[in-house]
């Protein structure tokens, strides 16, 4: 099995000459990288002849193996479906997250995003489009650039002391933190191996105070580093699966890695723990009337169910329904962006594509997991645990399902 998943690591290298985003992670031997661009037909034939084989291999009795398996012949499937979009082949916005990343999400029409913007309209009354009113009320809670440094350090250290009192990390472990701009991205982890991250925030756009934790935790603990960090110890260095030492972005690993750490923002500062910490430690680092908190995670209860607005957009566009101004009008009106911030989202749908659907899908997925096996809200400790558990392990986006599970 090990010169498979070799096999199936020099793939991912491959493509990614092909493919400068493909690669988000690879901290292996050097000399696994091929030094010339591998042709596509020749990562085509590579690619079909490891599934074939790895096809005809005898499922393993232990459990964490026959997931390695299952694994490593998904993934090489979703290779060899981004060796055919990089080939020129087209794939429906359904066709192709399912391809890519082993999952589809639910579509959803206007009706239920006029029914959830209903609650918005009573929440904010006045004149003007509702994105405009959004856009006014929550510019009172905008961090100045002058102070999100010392916001967002303070955010990464609840985070990360949250995370340790339930998680065993590497003692190494560590990441930096740049300030960047021009990016199709809000925040990206960049992990180098070692326990390694670099973390980059995009301050293009305004940063309200809710992002502080929403960044900390998806970016940080318990979210990318800490699920990285957990695959290179109990993977790679305990079972010396080198497979896991590069990760392919467009991969169904992707929505188990988007979907815990969107999800691992409620597990480590959930709900009302939330609003106390922000009310009592970032708004006054921020320079926010902490008095109005909860009138702002109000708001962001409501508009949290919009998020997957963003999703039909980039359905439409991808699919040819829309053209660009149609996706920016449909993200004002039914996500509430403002017109910036949806230009920004499209040029992620260019860049990215069908990848937004592990963003949302992918936590409702982690959450109805997590909650099956007894990881409520009210069972804080077996929700740590089961969380640990699904980040240090291979399993599938299809196997979150929970018919399935």
């Amino acid at each position: 099995m090990r010169d498979l998943a070799e096999r199936y690591v020099r793939l991912v290298l491959g493509i990614g000459h092909h493919d400068p985003d493909y690669v988000d992670a690879y901290y292996g031997p050097a000399d696994w990288r091929p030094v010339d661009p591998p042709p596509l037909d020749r990562l085509r034939g590579d690619a079909t002849d490891l599934l074939d084989t790895l096809m005809t291999c005898t499922e393993p009795e232990e459990e964490l193996s026959r997931l390695r398996l299952d694994y490593l012949r998904c993934q090489v499937r979703s290779a060899l479906a981004r060796i055919g979009m990089l080939g020129g082949e087209r794939l429906s916005f359904d066709e192709e997250s399912k391809a890519l990343y082993d999952a589809v999400a639910p579509t959803y029409d206007e009706a239920y995003f006029d029914d959830a913007i209903a609650g918005l309209e009573s929440r904010l009354p006045g004149s003007g489009p509702l994105a405009a009113r959004l856009e006014a009320f929550r510019a009172a809670f905008a961090i100045p650039p002058d102070r999100l440094d010392r916001v967002f350090t303070a955010a990464i250290d609840v985070c990360r002391a949250r995370t340790l009192s339930h998680l065993s990390l590497p003692p190494e472990e560590r990441f930096t933190v740049e300030y960047v701009t021009g990016r199709p991205w809000s925040g990206y982890n960049w992990f180098k191996g070692a326990a390694t991250s670099l973390i980059q925030v995009n301050t293009e756009l305004v940063i309200y105070i809710d992002r502080a934790i929403d960044l900390a935790a998806h970016e940080g603990y318990p979210g990318h580093h800490v699920y990285n960090a957990l695959l290179e110890r109990h993977l790679v260095e305990e079972r010396g699966w080198p497979e896991y030492t590069v990760y392919a972005l467009f991969s169904p690993q992707s929505l188990i890695a988007e979907g815990t750490a969107n999800f691992g923002i409620d597990v480590v500062l959930p709900g009302a723990d939330r609003v106390a910490f922000e009310r009592d430690h970032l708004f006054p680092l921020a320079g926010l009337d902490r008095a109005r908190a909860e009138e702002y995670y109000g708001v962001a209860a409501l508009l949290d169910r919009v998020s997957y607005a963003g999703n039909e957009a980039a359905r439409r566009y991808l699919d040819g329904a829309i053209d660009r101004a149609g996706a920016i009008a449909w993200l004002e009106r039914y996500a509430l962006m403002p017109a910036p911030r949806a230009e920004q989202r499209t040029r992620f749908f260019d860049s990215y594509r069908s990848y937004v659907i592990n963003y949302t899908f992918g936590k409702d997925l982690v959450r109805e997991y997590i909650e099956t096996r007894g990881g409520t809200a009210d069972r804080p400790d077996v929700r740590w645990a089961e969380f640990a558990r699904l980040l240090s392990s291979p399993r599938l986006p299809s196997g979150l399902q929970v018919s399935g599970a």
